[in-house]
């Protein structure tokens, strides 16, 4: 008896159903592009192994701090003995605080970032084909495009992805070393040394928009892996050895080493950091003025060649 009523009743013609839910802005867009970018990324083993290289050398700085303060409480004694070691806590003391500057001043982060970044620029550089690169190699592109958000969406969500690696690597644990130093020491390191607060967000600003935007520009004209890789090794090893040589060896103007973009993102860090001409080494350097110029000159040719690229994908509709 159902089955006859079931049979009988009139079929439901197939159609496309009206959205009932919220629209959104295209703007909104831009984080599941990032998102979908990150979610690739964190899917390779490679790229945890990297990832926990890098954390190393936050802890080395995490409990070289700890140990700092505990060399200080021993500072009375000759010498203190640890298992089989017999440790001289002044001999100690002087290296952790002012050879590797542990000291919690704005050379302890400025130092930090920038050995940081030697991991950064290999992960990014392993990073670049994955979320850019490949889009473009295999015509994924369009697929992007064809929805209803524009170009810039599309590189703001790419360039997202790539500040939320930077950031993970480099502006994230510099606070967090922060926060460690004013616990062990005193609640005033907080109040006294705000504006370092200030000065690491800004050296990270700093990485996040020139590395993002020369990542993206290098990672669209290569979109290969390998030839990614040996331009960025060009760009911040070759460059630096080649710096140095015209410089230290040739004895020629220190505006010689502008052509080190990784030099001008350590002084430009510094100069956010308040510090002065004398805590660079070596000494004869650049105005962090004239560093900072020709970052923005990179910034703006990468951007433009980005949207020259972007521009030139046809959306067939």
């Amino acid at each position: 008896m159902g089955d006859s009523s079931g049979r009988g009743a009139a079929p439901e013609l197939l159609h496309y159903r009206p959205w009932k839910g919220a629209f959104r802005p295209p703007i909104a867009a831009v984080w599941p592009i990032a998102r979908t970018g990150l979610l690739m990324l964190l899917r390779r083993r490679l790229f945890w192994g990297l990832y926990a290289l890098s954390m190393m050398i936050f802890l080395m700085y995490f409990f070289g701090q700890y140990l700092l303060a505990w060399f200080q409480t021993q500072a009375g004694e000759s010498r203190v003995v640890v298992g089989l070691l017999a440790i001289h806590p002044g001999e100690l003391i002087e290296i952790l605080a002012d050879k590797l500057k542990l000291n919690g001043s704005a050379a302890t982060y400025r130092n930090y970032i920038h050995y940081q970044g030697y991991m950064v620029m290999i992960v990014l550089a392993l990073a670049g084909s994955v979320l850019i690169g490949n889009d473009f190699r295999y015509g994924s592109l369009p697929f992007y495009l064809s929805k209803p958000l524009s170009r810039r969406h599309y590189l703001l969500g790419k360039g997202l992805a790539v500040a939320v690696f930077i950031n993970l690597l480099t502006t994230l644990p510099a606070l967090a070393l922060f926060v460690e130093y004013g616990l062990i020491y005193s609640w005033d390191h907080f109040t006294r040394n705000s504006y370092l607060v200030a000065g690491i967000l800004a050296y990270g600003a700093v990485l996040t928009v020139s590395l993002t935007l020369i990542l993206l520009a290098t990672a669209v004209w290569l979109r290969r892996t390998v030839p990614l890789i040996m331009t960025w090794t060009a760009l911040f090893l070759l460059c630096r050895q080649l710096a140095t040589s015209l410089v230290d060896g040739l004895h020629l103007d220190p505006r010689w080493r502008l052509i080190d973009l990784w030099n001008n993102t350590w002084l430009v860090g510094g100069a956010c950091l308040q510090m002065g001409p004398e805590a660079f080494d070596p000494a004869s350097q650049p105005r962090w003025v004239e560093a900072a110029l020709v970052l923005g000159g990179v910034s703006v040719a990468c951007l433009s060649y980005l949207a020259l690229r972007l521009r030139a994908v046809e959306i067939v509709g």
